[in-house]
């Protein structure tokens, strides 16, 4: 099994989301976070301030999926995210050891599907 997060831009999510859905992968967790990689800062007016904001809005996608669906994932998430610019975000993929479904104890790939 493998965890798939992928960091991407807000306005991306529901393409991200449907494409994964239409892929057979409906099982995901997002979260909101803030963060920077190689794109600059920009500036945003705040209560008649201009503040320089470091700290870009994003969105972390979680999916633990099988082996076997592992490249479909990534390319759904290539797919819908990407507008081949700086700032688009990054996909990390880690070894997930295993699995329990807490209603009723199911262990392994059967507890993600």
């Amino acid at each position: 099994m493998k965890k798939v997060e992928a960091i991407i831009r807000p306005s991306k999510l529901k393409a991200v989301q449907r494409g994964l859905k239409e892929a057979d992968i409906p099982c995901i967790t997002v979260i909101p976070v803030k963060g920077t990689g190689l794109q600059t800062s920009y500036s945003e007016r705040y209560r008649g301030t201009e503040q320089s904001m470091i700290l870009q809005s994003r969105v972390m996608i979680m999916c633990v999926i099988s082996d076997s669906n592992l490249e479909k994932c990534i390319n759904v998430i290539k797919d819908n995210a990407t507008e081949n610019k700086v700032g688009d975000g990054k996909i990390f993929i880690y070894h997930v050891e295993d699995a329990i479904r807490l209603s009723n104890g199911t262990t392994g790939v059967d507890a993600i599907i």
